[in-house]
């Protein structure tokens, strides 16, 4: 597990519109968070938040793999919770880029192996394959699914 709080955007509902929140933390790290409804445009604001905050951040490097992988766990989001979706990234003092994504349903995602002619459940796989580690964690009021990608030069 690592040291950081679930996201706040797990909670209570939220506006049709992103809440955006940035700050920094006492140890100098970079923090964007934001909610989304649950509502289809949430995919893609999400992944327009990511490209802005990374790209803002000097990460241009590390955007597209981020973009993916939040774009499949909002989508996953979308498909299983009702409620407001939260992303959080944290920029580590380790060289890693943390991202989480919450949301109210407490149920962990399954790891799924999918066949040639499935049209879904490679997402969880993706995630593992293309960040350096990931992982679940339960909050008070739903999960948290997060991603590490080195972003280190």
């Amino acid at each position: 597990m690592i040291g950081v709080s679930d996201s706040a955007a797990a909670g209570a509902p939220e506006p049709s519109s992103p809440q955006v929140r940035r700050r920094t933390m006492a140890s100098g790290s970079p923090i964007a968070e934001w909610s989304f409804p649950a509502d289809p445009g949430a995919v893609r604001t999400a992944r327009t938040k990511v490209r802005e905050t990374l790209d803002d951040w000097g990460l241009n490097g590390a955007v597209d793999v981020a973009v993916l992988l939040v774009s499949e766990l909002v989508t996953n989001s979308l498909r299983h919770a009702t409620g407001p979706i939260g992303v959080r990234m944290v920029l580590l003092s380790s060289g890693a880029l943390l991202v989480e994504v919450s949301d109210p349903l407490p149920d962990p995602p399954r790891e799924r192996t999918a066949t040639p002619d499935d049209e879904g459940g490679r997402g969880l796989q993706l995630v593992a394959c293309s960040s350096k580690r990931w992982g679940t964690r339960r909050g008070k009021t739903g999960k948290t699914v997060w991603f590490e990608l080195s972003v280190a030069g």
